[in-house]
């Protein structure tokens, strides 16, 4: 690999490559729900250059496991992999199972809200737990939609963000 391949950045996938990659989520996760009796409805979105999948069912029958959020993890790392697998690109699917993912972001407003109010008591930062880069970049969202800064530290699985005062 030459010096110029080992700095350019991955060209961003287009909308077109986009719904192929929810068209090839959707069949691999219809497959798996087919395997493990569950019902459910599938939707596909397109945005901020990523493809959105729901898996969408009533919350009280067989989905409800399939929402913790380690298996929704899980699920998003084997459905990117199929995807990946099919299209040969890197894929930065987000999978949403049963509202996890409205839940999981009503849980980082309350992290966000709780640093912020640590830092109008006197703290210069508010550390958070360690957490995906999908949950940091929803952190950063909402930090900056209070008016705070956030950026990142640590590696691999103990990046974190810090909260401070814009």
């Amino acid at each position: 690999m030459t010096t110029s391949e080992q700095t350019e950045a991955p060209v961003p996938a287009t909308d077109e490559q986009l719904e192929q990659e929810g068209d090839i989520a959707a069949d691999y996760l219809e497959a798996l729900l087919d395997i493990a009796d569950i019902d459910g409805d599938l939707a596909m979105d397109v945005r901020a250059g990523r493809a959105y999948v729901s898996v969408e069912a009533d919350a009280a029958g067989p989905i409800a496991r399939l929402a913790e959020p380690e298996t929704v993890r899980a699920l998003q790392e084997l459905t990117r992999l199929a995807v990946q697998n099919s299209t040969g690109r890197f894929s930065r699917l987000i999978l949403d199972v049963g509202g996890s993912r409205d839940a999981r972001q009503r849980e980082l407003e309350v992290l966000v809200d709780r640093a912020i109010a640590r830092i109008d008591e006197g703290s210069t930062q508010a550390s958070l737990p360690a957490m995906s880069s999908y949950e940091r970049k929803l952190i950063h969202d909402i930090a900056a939609d209070r008016g705070y800064a956030s950026e990142s530290f640590g590696e691999g699985a103990d990046r974190h963000p810090v909260i401070r005062r814009a």
